[in-house]
């Protein structure tokens, strides 16, 4: 856990302003979906912050930030990838090359995206409905 929350005016300034807002429209796209609890962290060794997307113990997915730069990771268990790879052809190019190339772990396959537009945003949801079915209408 965080101290304290970092401000719109420190994570403009962390991430760039154009980020940040990709960063808002990709929390706003997923919390009109989904109602999760929210932590946030701090990001490790490679980022600054992490913004968790929690709810009964299961996370559905992190956002991470850092200097000029966002990350958007999701972690696909056994199961979840074999449904990703059923329907593979649905997503786009990029977010294939990326699943792809990711290592795959015992626990399942971190896949980690650095959004800096919205064209991946609905791959993202589809990711995300792999994962859980959006409990919000």
């Amino acid at each position: 856990m965080l101290d304290k929350i970092p401000s719109t005016e420190e994570m403009t300034t962390l991430v760039g302003e154009s980020l940040y807002d990709v960063w808002n429209k990709l929390n706003a796209l997923i919390e009109e979906r989904y109602d999760m609890e929210c932590i946030w962290n701090k990001g490790g060794k490679a980022w600054t912050y992490e913004y968790k997307y929690r709810r009964g113990g299961k996370t559905l997915c992190a956002l991470y930030a850092r200097e000029n730069c966002v990350g958007f990771m999701i972690i696909l268990g056994k199961d979840e990838r074999l449904k990703f790879e059923a329907d593979r052809d649905h997503y786009s190019q990029e977010v294939q090359k990326i699943y792809d190339e990711t290592k795959t772990y015992h626990d399942g396959k971190w896949i980690m995206f650095e959004p800096v537009d919205t064209s991946m945003f609905h791959d993202f949801i589809s990711l995300l409905g792999i994962k859980r079915r959006p409990n919000r209408k």
